[in-house]
């Protein structure tokens, strides 16, 4: 059976917007998100959306920006006429949301659009009305304020395929206020309200200072989030990192509460997910996700916003340093908390070059092959930190240093309880904290100065594992040699697609040689740099210090406790364990006096 030819035809406009529209208007939502990203565009500082019936019979938003000149309108309403791009130069350094004249005719492809607009100067409001032909259009007067509406009303009527795929209303006013939510996120310097069916369901304010801010993230993400994150404002050279990073004793159990912003726009990047996880990795317990609100400024020619038909994903032409920026700055944040830091989260700020102080223990080159604490480290802690007491019965009367000067952060230790916690009283109120995660991460940060002191020490094999790789591995490793020498790993070409592991990290003598291998190549392929090995090799170090630290009831001296508490307050993630689980609480005064109904 043969094929005859066919005819090339030129499609009519309306059907080549309704194939537009299948990629920018997947559902209600993507036009809210595509009309109120104009409205910013237009530099309104209010944008007020209406809904009805989950976006399908009406969404409705209106703007008080700078308005469409009435010989525009028609125009506004054609495939690739836009006012916000003249040149691919402009295109390759756009910040605005927009840009590609789509969204307003695709839209009323698939709806019956009206368009009413009125700028500063103009004495009345005009009006359109669009089916996606791209006829030309004649505006009639209308009464509006200055700015722009654009009214959509029974969306997908004339695509009943499209609409049978939409879910119930609650769903679909659902993703609605998602989108509206992530937008007020990105942009604090606008007002926004959400009705749905008549009701009011978000009343933004504009939020301009820090604290209004605060309470807008507070208002969207929940007021837990603000006090349980860390600000964070550093900037390098053309990149600047602003926003909220949740503490990863706050995390969740789904990746539902990520938002990151490049030049005030939203977007999803693999690149950036794996930073942020990488700077948690060594303190998120695990199976949970943390939770963050993130500003990236970066000089726009460095990315480009046209990569993605709903602008939901860039590509950065620089993407390692930008990676490494983000990891390094938000590892470095959270590497930097204390426990002081805990009591008034909202005035922390990033030291990100400030280094810790630590002990002379700390800078050794080697490690040693025992990593359990003597009785002596914390027993030798100096005796005026120690609680007076008299006789054989406590005395908990405060010692000198407590009334003369300030209470150290995690307070003074009161009591063993069951072998287990150490129960501190600080100003702040009653410290409890778990004596065997705490010391484990101490002595694995210490570990880990240790071992990144000095180069990683490899182990010559026996006899040499032969391995197999693909061709796409093969060309990575003949273009890292040099690195993976540096990383303890000493391979030689056998074979094509074979190779000999000769010595492997001593740390990783016990582990699966070709899986580390592959784990390698595979980061380096990715990132262009491995942190296989160095992890491989924490791991190890996490799982030594989980065996050499302080085991559940063995009972501490009052002196072994108070070091041990100094020690927290000094310590990089001293708020988790090297599994994730948190090291201490605070009850403060008020949980306190509300167990026992004080002041009620």
């Amino acid at each position: 059976m043969y094929l005859h030819a066919m005819t090339i035809k030129q499609l009519p406009p309306q059907l080549i917007n309704q194939i537009a529209a299948g990629e920018v208007i997947e559902r209600p939502a993507s036009a809210v998100k595509e009309l109120i990203e104009n409205s910013l565009d237009a530099g309104a500082r209010y944008v007020f959306i209406e809904i009805e019936e989950g976006g399908s019979r009406l969404i409705r938003v209106r703007d008080d920006g700078c308005g469409i000149q009435k010989d525009d309108l028609g125009l506004a309403m054609s495939r690739h006429a836009t006012s916000k791009i003249g040149s691919l130069l402009d295109l390759e350094s756009v910040l605005s949301f927009g840009f590609r004249g789509e969204a307003l005719p695709s839209m009323s492809s698939v709806s019956r659009l009206t368009l009413s607009s009125r700028c500063k100067d103009d004495v009345a409001a005009w009006a359109v009305k669009a089916d996606g032909t791209e006829e030309e259009l004649d505006p009639v007067p209308a009464s509006h304020p200055m700015g722009t509406s654009v009214e959509l009303r029974d969306l997908f009527y004339n695509t009943p395929a499209r609409r049978k795929f939409l879910k119930t209303d609650k769903t679909e006013f659902g993703h609605i206020e998602t989108v509206v939510k992530r937008m007020a996120l990105g942009r604090f310097d606008v007002g926004l309200s959400l009705k749905n069916n008549q009701k009011q369901v978000i009343d933004l304010k504009p939020a301009l200072t820090a604290e209004q801010k605060d309470q807008r993230v507070g208002l969207l993400c929940g007021e837990e989030f603000v006090r349980q994150s860390l600000d964070i404002d550093v900037i390098n050279g053309e990149l600047a990192l602003q926003g909220w990073v949740g503490l990863p004793t706050y995390s969740r159990s789904q990746a539902d509460m990520q938002f990151f912003y490049v030049n005030g726009r939203l977007i999803r990047d693999k690149l950036i997910n794996h930073a942020v996880r990488l700077a948690y990795k060594d303190v998120l317990f695990h199976g949970r996700h943390p939770v963050y609100v993130l500003y990236l400024t970066i000089n726009p020619t460095l990315v480009d916003v046209n990569a993605h038909p709903a602008k939901l994903e860039v590509r950065f032409r620089e993407s390692k340093a930008v990676h490494d920026f983000v990891y390094r700055r938000i590892k470095q944040l959270l590497t930097d908390v204390r426990p002081s830091d805990h009591y008034a989260v909202k005035t922390i700020e990033p030291h990100l070059s400030g280094q810790q102080p630590v002990d002379n223990d700390m800078q050794q080159n080697h490690i040693p092959m025992s990593v359990a604490e003597p009785a002596a480290r914390y027993a030798s802690y100096p005796s005026q930190h120690r609680h007076a007491r008299g006789g054989a019965t406590p005395s908990f009367q405060a010692p000198a240093e407590r009334v003369e000067g300030a209470v150290p952060p995690m307070g003074f230790a009161i009591a063993h309880l069951h072998n287990t916690y150490i129960l501190a009283e600080s100003d702040k109120g009653l410290i409890l904290v778990d004596t065997h995660a705490a010391h484990e991460r101490i002595v694995y940060e210490k570990m880990k100065k240790q071992y990144d002191a000095g180069n990683i020490p490899s182990q010559p094999m026996l006899i040499p594992q032969k391995i197999q790789l693909s061709d796409e591995e093969m060309m990575i490793f003949e273009q890292s040699q040099p690195l993976l020498n540096t990383l303890g790993i000493e391979l030689s070409a056998s074979g094509p697609t074979t190779l000999l592991v000769r010595a492997i990290p001593v740390l990783l003598a016990q582990d699966d040689a070709e899986k580390l291998i592959h784990d390698v190549l595979n980061d380096l392929c990715e990132t262009g740099e491995s942190n296989s090995v160095k992890d491989a090799c924490y791991a190890v170090l996490g799982n030594m210090a989980c065996q050499g630290s302080i085991r559940a009831n063995r009972r501490l001296t009052e002196a072994e406790m108070n070091a041990l508490l100094r020690d927290i307050e000094q310590t990089d993630n001293s708020g988790q364990c090297n599994h994730g689980r948190p090291t201490w609480v605070l009850l403060d005064v008020q949980q306190l006096d509300a167990l026992f109904l004080r002041g009620q």
